[in-house]
């Protein structure tokens, strides 16, 4: 486990399985998750990615839970590893009743420190969306700087919108916690 001020990321367990799949089908959240189609996911298919979960893989997820009494919050992980660049990109998601509390901020602070500190990794990057400010600005607190806008890259609600790329490097990391 690593622990923030607020969360605490672990690992998955069986029981989260069922809130994560009710999380991520909320309109709200799904919109913010990936570019694609925002169609819901079965309660099987939430299943079989629990069960092909390997330690060791290039993939790392972890289930977000709040310190104060462990209630499962969402999810965030490690989606892609370039091992010979030292570079990675992550994902986070919350519920939404648990948004503008300052949780997501604190699990992503935590999620970089497994990076930087247990990883060796130079570079974390992530991508979000124009219509999402909100996500903008809990990166920008974790010290990721918008990179690139991806004019017009997705599509959701009836137009399209920009893609935002933002990163954060190994040393800027470190001038953050000095």
């Amino acid at each position: 486990m690593f622990e923030g001020k607020l969360t605490r990321l672990r690992e998955y367990h069986k029981e989260d399985v069922p809130l994560a799949w009710k999380y991520v089908n909320d309109p709200e959240v799904k919109r913010n998750l990936t570019p694609g189609v925002p169609f819901p996911i079965r309660l099987e298919d939430e299943e079989k990615w629990y069960d092909q979960q390997e330690a060791g893989k290039d993939t790392f997820n972890f289930a977000i839970e709040r310190r104060e009494d462990s209630t499962y919050l969402g999810g965030c992980g490690i989606n892609e590893v370039d091992w010979k660049n030292r570079c990675v990109v992550v994902g986070i998601f919350l519920a939404r009743e648990f948004w503008d509390k300052g949780y997501g901020t604190d699990a992503m602070k935590t999620l970089l420190r497994f990076i930087f500190e247990q990883m060796n990794i130079h570079r974390v990057e992530l991508r979000t969306y124009s219509f999402n400010p909100r996500a903008q600005r809990s990166y920008e607190k974790c010290g990721f700087k918008k990179e690139a806008t991806l004019r017009q890259r997705v599509f959701r609600d009836g137009q399209y919108h920009d893609e935002i790329v933002m990163a954060i490097l190994h040393n800027e990391w470190i001038a953050l916690n000095d």
